[in-house]
């Protein structure tokens, strides 16, 4: 049952990943539509905003992926300077630190979305559109963050009892 949750869980991180790559992809698209549309002397609304919003998805979305790729900076330079139990203690420390503020992060872009939604604020550019619609994406890539990193923790936690 483990090992089937764990190859989901990877499966999500890897499709986070993916939509990242998206929504940077959506972001050149919608620059290259903008200095088009200056130099055919034409105007589309709020396409600075919607880039903006798809750098936002797209940066959330990519956490968790490179979390688990390895690619965040991390406290390697002490860890590689500490072994065995020491080695062990620093990194569940900085993994239980992690967790805590990634848990944090969730929670209040979630409370944040829900305010939004609730007040149906819209964006102050020139579009106005409902912004708990771009707030989704950061709301929803900050809670598969949160998970991640959990999940990183509760591995390391139970690599100790499979050395």
């Amino acid at each position: 049952m483990f090992l089937k949750i764990y190859k989901i869980l990877n499966s999500l991180y890897r499709y986070s990943g993916y939509i990242a790559a998206v929504f940077l992809i959506l972001v050149a698209v919608f620059i290259l539509i903008g200095v088009s549309s200056r130099i055919f002397g034409f105007y589309i609304r709020g396409l600075a905003e919607y880039s903006g919003y798809c750098m936002a998805a797209s940066s959330f979305f990519a956490l968790s992926y490179t979390f688990v790729e390895g690619g965040h900076i991390r406290i390697t330079l002490f860890l590689e300077k500490a072994t065995g139990i020491k080695k062990r203690l620093l990194e569940l420390w900085s993994l239980t630190i992690a967790t805590i503020f990634s848990a944090y992060l969730a929670f209040y872009f979630l409370k944040m979305l829900k305010i939004s939604y609730d007040f149906q604020e819209r964006s102050e550019g020139a579009d106005e559109i409902l912004i708990w619609i771009p707030q989704t994406s950061v709301a929803l890539g900050s809670l598969i963050f949160f998970i991640c990193v959990l999940h990183q923790l509760i591995l390391k936690i139970n690599s100790k009892k499979n050395d």
